[in-house]
């Protein structure tokens, strides 16, 4: 059996007695500040870049410049918030803060992005990147095409039949788009769609749609096609294949790919290089102790 904690143990695992322990910290800590002479307190300077920092942040905020007496509670607030985080630090404040870690972490990474020197990439540099990547630029497949619409449930067993003599009369008058209104059965899907790229048109009949519409020919109705919701004839318009457009007309997005590659490229050399000054040592997964669901 375990011994009965003493008096004294239970009087320090009191919140209260923790709360006062504190306190009493934090007030020493403020006589030992108060008492210091003035030429030996840490010193806090608000120097002319600061302020126009600050100037500018409340600008861009605000879309005016700050008055004199915003400008000086911009500048005592940036005092407070100073003393306030170097105090905090100096109380260890900031360990074991899954957000500060986080921010922490990101900032050091703009920091690393910030001291490679990026030239810009030449022309032979970005086409050489389009050509290593093309599947980032290429441009999707698209269709134009009407639809008319038959509803399994309004037609039952003569689903098929009636879609076949649908389509032989439809390609028999050489029907154009515009009988297609006038045929569907009712429904919410639309009537037509043009320019339409391929997750698009799946996106509204079902998956596989589009890939269905690839082999029709253009400008006849054409059919049955399968969707989500029944039976469809179909009168493909047009159809542009996928291309790969020349660097001219996509230079913009492919020196942004190239950059944000750069970017995680130098990232990733400042962290390998700053991981060389360490000794990491990570458990191996038998060592962990995982709980049992019955002591959960």
């Amino acid at each position: 059996m375990r011994a009965p904690d003493s008096p004294f143990m239970r009087i320090l695992r009191e919140p209260l007695f923790q709360f006062l322990l504190l306190g009493g910290a934090l007030f020493g800590l403020y006589l030992m500040v108060g008492e210091a002479e003035p030429d030996t307190r840490d010193r806090v300077t608000v120097d002319t870049v600061e302020l126009e920092r600050l100037s500018d942040q409340f600008r861009r905020t605000w879309m005016r410049p700050p008055t004199e007496q915003e400008m000086a509670g911009l500048a005592e607030d940036f005092v407070k918030e100073e003393i306030l985080y170097r105090e905090a630090l100096a109380l260890g404040l900031d360990q074991n803060d899954l957000v500060i870690r986080r921010r922490m972490r990101q900032k050091m990474e703009f920091l690393s992005s910030d001291l490679v020197d990026q030239q810009a990439p030449s022309d032979q540099t970005l086409a050489e990147y389009l050509d290593a990547n093309p599947e980032l630029f290429r441009l999707p497949s698209r269709l134009s095409f009407h639809q008319i619409y038959i509803n399994p449930d309004l037609h039952g067993d003569t689903l098929l039949p009636y879609t076949e003599s649908l389509l032989k009369a439809l390609n028999k008058t050489q029907a154009g788009t515009d009988a297609g209104p006038l045929l569907s059965d009712p429904t919410l899907l639309p009537e037509k769609m043009e320019n339409a790229a391929a997750v698009r048109v799946d996106s509204v009949f079902g998956n596989d749609f589009a890939e269905q519409l690839e082999t029709l020919p253009l400008g006849h109705w054409s059919g049955p096609v399968q969707s989500t919701y029944g039976l469809h004839l179909v009168r493909v318009g047009e159809r542009a294949e996928s291309v790969l457009p020349a660097l001219e007309q996509i230079r913009p997005a492919v020196l942004r790919e190239w950059s944000n590659e750069q970017r995680q490229a130098a990232n990733e050399g400042f962290y390998q290089a700053l991981r060389e000054r360490y000794v990491v040592e990570i458990a191996q997964p038998e060592t962990l102790t995982v709980p049992s669901p019955e002591t959960q």
